[in-house]
């Protein structure tokens, strides 16, 4: 096993694992934040239940954020060990007749998804910790809606994300069917995989999208 995990095809396989987990992760959080649309009291309710319960907070917490720094770490190492790879110039004149572009700047795409991420850091999780472990805060389980929606009141913070979920749905839209046939995903399936993939790869970065707009139009 040891062994398989330094090779081309084990390396691309754990790069497919951290990628499912990802995703995962992105639909539960997508699930929560659409709440915040009908239902603030649901919102909160949610949120509250994420930031204060212990298996998530120092379990599922850590493991995220190394799934998020392994993923991108070994996406950028495989990138660069492919272009070193590659030695004949024809590869870039037509990269295009082999290859969609986006699988072509899967880099590219990473890198704003990654800044995106740091600005996400900065707006809810910092200050989320140092409610919490810093300024030993009295808990309160109706502040989450409020902070939400005090993020979006800049127009630039919302074009920022939109344009970032844009990225990420392109990214999404060549590294979910990747991923899946690193993992040598039935090819009998491959029908039902790439219109699950394409609505997935779409609708969620357009919902987190809506999400943004909405609250920066009615608050």
């Amino acid at each position: 096993m040891k062994n398989f995990l330094f090779t081309s095809i084990g390396k691309k396989f754990a790069m497919a694992i951290s990628a499912i987990f990802l995703m995962i992760f992105l639909l539960q959080h997508f699930l929560i934040n659409i709440t915040s649309v009908f239902s603030p009291d649901i919102f909160n309710m949610l949120s509250h239940f994420m930031g204060t319960n212990p298996l998530v907070q120092f379990a599922l917490q850590p493991i995220l954020i190394f799934g998020v720094i392994f993923h991108f770490i070994m996406g950028f190492y495989l990138e660069i060990q492919n272009r070193s790879a590659t030695k004949y110039e024809y590869h870039k004149e037509k990269g295009g007749a082999n290859s969609t572009w986006m699988s072509r700047n899967m880099i590219w795409s990473g890198l704003v998804i990654l800044s995106f991420l740091v600005l996400h850091f900065i707006d809810f999780w910092i200050p989320e910790m140092n409610y919490k472990y810093v300024e030993f805060l009295p808990d309160d389980p109706n502040r989450y809606y409020h902070e939400l929606v005090e993020k979006f009141e800049m127009p630039w913070r919302v074009i920022f994300y939109c344009v970032s979920f844009v990225l990420l749905a392109m990214h999404l839209l060549h590294g979910f069917s990747s991923a899946l046939k690193s993992m040598g995903t039935n090819k009998s399936y491959a029908s039902s995989i790439k219109t699950f993939s394409y609505i997935y790869s779409i609708g969620v970065p357009l919902g987190f999208c809506f999400i943004a707009i909405f609250h920066h139009l009615t608050h």
